[in-house]
């Protein structure tokens, strides 16, 4: 909101840090980053530097994790503090019900300004969920045209079509429509910064810059694919897996892409490879642009700062492209939190989740004194992390997929260090993530480890009701398939979020305006105050 005539003005200087003043928070997200692709994770050719500063001045959690490897579910737990089968969020076509309190209810309510800008793949005819305003459109359906049907066994269905053209397709182009959103998300956070700085409402806000790179199509222009020398694109650690010698969940993901019908040759592995690390630089360009606006308006001396993303991608490990998978490329995503306050150079081995930003938010909102949450949730704080490790908090993580690729409740939890998948279709997977790293062995059956393997999975049985989780995805698949069917019949009712502007309240408009130097002057930044008549200068 510009301050125009007629109204208080503020200084218009950089808005400093008011010691009574809660923190701003700036929420980047990024979609279908693998944390393993990230230079402050240990990969020596991404160039992403202005991640790294983030990572350098906060704390970078080593072993975070989605709960869902899924768009919508995933992005669903993250506000809601829930677990997506809490919420009835199976899959990227289920509502995110309006009766859910989300992070931008509570901060909201604490006093914040609340505003989305880019994608959060809200499905259902509420497209706010508690932000007070949203910039942009989603790039996604809000529709329930993506819903998956169990009832279709084989070969499983996608219903938003997958297929491995994202990567035999891959490399350099000159527009694209993720650039097209992308750009237009990062222009309208910036631009909301300066609006925050001239603004005269004095409450905090909380900003969320969404992107939709690097998802794929692995596509980017050639000013990025040339940041990086071809030869030096690293192959993947895992070499192709035949369908045949792979775990069952890997065998019907093979075929939900109908990855049988494209030859992957090494050649388009490093070219896919390539586009998406220059997506990936393409993401740091607009964080640098994020990081400058707060700067250049002081708000950065009482912003945090949140970096995370939705998802990963396997990125041709094991053979295996995109999400949708209990694998580590699939789950594990970025997390870095920088704080003006907080430790620096901070890392944080503990596993955690995006489950756990909800009641961090609100811990970082209320220094300490978060409200009682409506609802019970999945999360708990990361405040006590940001300064060092903390014995006393559980190194576990729940992580689940409910989507297309599955018949059936797969339900993941990884303590400390091990990961034991389940799934009542699949025989039990178990890795020890610290010695095998890359999930080559399953541990299951063997008997040094039965103690354990017994322990997980009764403790998965205890925290989920799979037979019950099941029911429920069967009935609203058949829910959502029906409604699908009858709401494009007629006059279609679209939820898709149309972005308002008020054309009467920007730039020179009407008589109130028609002293424009003066309402030029006003929206300058910083603030000069007039130059009387006759002042030499």
């Amino acid at each position: 909101m510009i301050v125009w005539p007629g109204r208080a003005h503020p200084s218009g200087m950089p808005k400093s840090k008011d010691a009574m003043q809660p923190p701003n928070i700036l929420l980047i997200q990024a979609d279908q980053m693998a944390a393993q692709a990230l230079p402050m994770y240990g990969h020596a050719v991404v160039q992403a530097p202005n991640l790294q500063h983030l990572a350098d001045r906060g704390t970078t959690f080593e072993n975070a994790y989605c709960n869902n490897p899924v768009c919508a579910p995933s992005r669903f737990s993250m506000m809601s503090g829930q677990l997506a089968s809490r919420i009835g969020a199976y899959d990227n076509a289920a509502e995110f019900p309006a009766s859910i309190p989300t992070f931008a209810h509570y901060l909201r309510d604490l006093g914040y300004k609340t505003c989305l800008s880019g994608k959060m793949h809200f499905v259902g005819p509420d497209q706010l969920h508690g932000f007070e305003e949203r910039l942009t459109t989603d790039i996604y359906p809000s529709d329930f045209g993506w819903t998956p049907d169990w009832t279709q066994q084989d070969p499983p269905m996608a219903p938003s079509v997958m297929s491995m053209r994202g990567v035999v397709e891959a490399g350099i182009c000159k527009r694209s429509l993720q650039l097209d959103y992308d750009d237009e998300v990062a222009f309208a956070s910036v631009k909301k910064i300066y609006d925050y700085a001239r603004d005269t409402d004095e409450r905090p806000f909380f900003l969320t810059a969404s992107f939709t790179h690097p998802h794929n199509p692995f596509t980017i222009t050639q000013e990025y694919w040339d940041r990086y020398e071809h030869d030096e694109i690293d192959m993947p650690s895992v070499p192709f897996i035949p369908y045949e010698d792979r775990d069952a969940w890997s065998q019907r993901y093979y075929k939900l892409i109908r990855q049988d019908e494209h030859s992957v040759s090494d050649e388009a592995i490093r070219v896919a490879r390539h586009a998406y690390y220059g997506m990936i630089s393409y993401v740091d360009d607009q964080v640098g642009k994020l990081l400058s606006a707060l700067d250049d308006t002081g708000l950065g001396d009482n912003t945090i700062i949140v970096f995370t993303a939705d998802h990963g991608d396997m990125m041709g490990e094991r053979g295996m492209w995109y999400k949708f998978n209990p694998f580590e490329w699939s789950v594990r995503v970025p997390l870095i939190i920088a704080s003006p306050e907080g430790a620096v150079g901070n890392r944080v081995d503990h596993g955690v989740s995006l489950v756990d930003l909800l009641p961090t938010f609100l811990d970082l909102a209320t220094q300490g004194t978060p409200p009682e949450v409506i609802d019970p949730i999945d999360g708990n704080s990361l405040t006590q992390l940001l300064n060092g490790p903390n014995a006393d908090r559980a190194d576990e993580v729940m992580i689940e997929f409910m989507g297309e690729g599955v018949h059936s409740p797969c339900l993941i939890l990884r303590r400390d260090g091990f990961k034991y998948v389940y799934c009542e279709d699949d025989p039990g997977m178990l890795f020890d993530l610290n010695n095998d790293p890359r999930e080559l062995v399953n541990l299951c059956g063997q008997p040094e480890f039965a103690q354990l393997e017994a322990d997980l999975l009764a403790d998965i049985l205890d925290r989920w009701d799979p037979t019950t989780i099941k029911t429920d995805v069967l009935q609203s698949q058949r829910r959502r398939r029906y409604l699908q069917s009858v709401l494009l019949k007629g006059n279609r009712a679209a939820w898709d979020y149309e972005p308002y502007r008020d054309a009467s309240r920007e730039f020179v408009r009407s008589a109130k305006d028609a002293n424009t130097t003066m309402t030029k002057g006003l929206a300058r930044f910083p603030y000069m105050e007039p130059v009387p008549p006759d002042t030499p200068r």
